[in-house]
C-alpha cells in the first residue's frame, strides 16, 4: 500500500526505521518540530535543530525514496518562558523559504499555562502572516479536554484564520467532536501505551466519518511505533473497510490537507 506518515519525529529514530517505512509503502513523511528529549538551553540549539529538519533529515529520507517535509516552531513543552520562546521564534522566518517547510507546528499547549497560551497565539499569528498551515499539539490525557478547549477559544479570536488550514492533533474520543464541529482537521495519534490504539482510532472513524481526519504515528523518543499507520490500515481491512476507504484515511486525506502548503509537491 502507499501511504503518508503525516507526523513523525525522525530525528529520534534510526535509519533502519526509514528502511522499514519505505518497505511498507511510505511515500511522504512530515516531521513537526518538537522536544529533543531534554530542554534546550539556548536558541542556538534550536537553530541547529531547524537545520537538521531542513537539511539533514530530507537527505536521510531520500536515500529510501521517501519525501521529507517538516514544520517549525518552539514546541509547547519548552514554550513556558516567553523571552526564550520569542528568541527561538525570531529564527523561524529565515527558514520558511526552505523547500521542505510546510508551516508552523507542532504548536499548542503542554501544561495549559498562560505563557504557553501566549506563545501559541504568537505562533498562530506567524502562520496567518505568512499564509501557512498550522499543526497543533493538544496536551496529554489529564489536561487534554481543558487544553483543547483553550486552544479552540484562542483560535476563535483569530478572525482571519482559515480553519481548513489547521489540524489539531492527538484527538481522542472526548475531543474529536469539538474539533471537527468547529471546522478544523483532526489527527489521531496511534501509540502503544497512550493516545489512540488502532482499534480506538477506527471506532472514531466509524462514528465521525472519514472527512477531515488523518492518522499518524508521531513516533519519538518514547515507546512508539513508526509503523503504526500501516498496522492500523490492516486492522481497518480486518474490520471490513474496503481499499478505497483505507486509502482515503492514510493517503488522500493527508494529501488534501498538506497541499494547502505552498511548499508541498505531490
Amino acid at each position: 500500500m502507499k501511504y503518508i506518515e503525516p507526523h513523525a519525529h525522525m530525528v529520534s529514530r534510526t535509519t533502519d526505521d526509514y528502511q522499514k517505512l519505505a518497505l511498507v509503502g511510505c511515500e511522504i513523511l512530515c516531521e513537526p518540530a518538537f522536544w529533543a528529549g531534554f530542554d534546550r538551553s539556548s536558541a542556538q540549539g534550536f537553530y541547529d535543530y531547524f537545520r537538521q529538519l531542513t537539511e539533514y533529515e530530507p537527505r536521510r529520507a531520500e536515500k529510501f525514496g521517501i519525501k521529507h517535509y517538516c514544520w517549525l516552531c518552539i514546541n509547547p513543552k519548552e514554550a513556558d518562558d516567553p523571552v526564550f520562546a520569542r528568541e527561538v521564534m525570531s529564527l523561524i522566518p529565515d527558514f520558511l523559504e526552505k523547500s521542505n517547510v510546510l508551516g508552523i507546528g507542532e504548536i499548542g499547549l503542554n501544561k495549559n499555562t498562560r505563557n504557553e497560551l501566549t506563545i501559541f497565539e504568537e505562533h498562530v499569528q506567524i502562520a496567518v502572516d505568512y499564509d501557512l498551515p498550522i499543526l497543533i499539539h493538544t496536551p496529554h490525557l489529564e489536561d487534554k479536554r481543558k487544553g483543547t478547549k483553550l486552544i479552540l477559544d484562542a483560535l476563535a479570536n483569530q478572525k482571519t484564520l482559515n480553519r481548513s488550514k489547521v489540524i489539531i492533533d492527538h484527538v481522542e474520543e472526548h475531543t474529536v467532536g469539538m474539533v471537527l464541529d468547529q471546522g478544523y482537521w483532526a489527527g489521531m495519534t496511534l501509540y502503544p501505551e497512550s493516545k489512540c490504539t488502532p482499534n480506538r482510532a477506527i471506532d472514531i472513524l466509524e462514528i465521525y466519518g472519514k472527512e477531515r481526519l488523518w492518522m499518524n504515528s508521531a513516533c519519538d523518543w518514547g515507546v512508539s511505533d513508526p509503523l503504526a499507520v500501516p498496522k492500523c490500515a490492516l486492522e481497518m481491512k480486518k474490520r471490513g473497510h474496503d481499499a478505497q476507504a483505507i486509502e482515503q484515511v492514510i493517503y488522500q486525506n493527508p494529501l488534501e490537507f498538506l497541499r494547502q502548503s505552498p511548499r508541498f509537491l505531490a
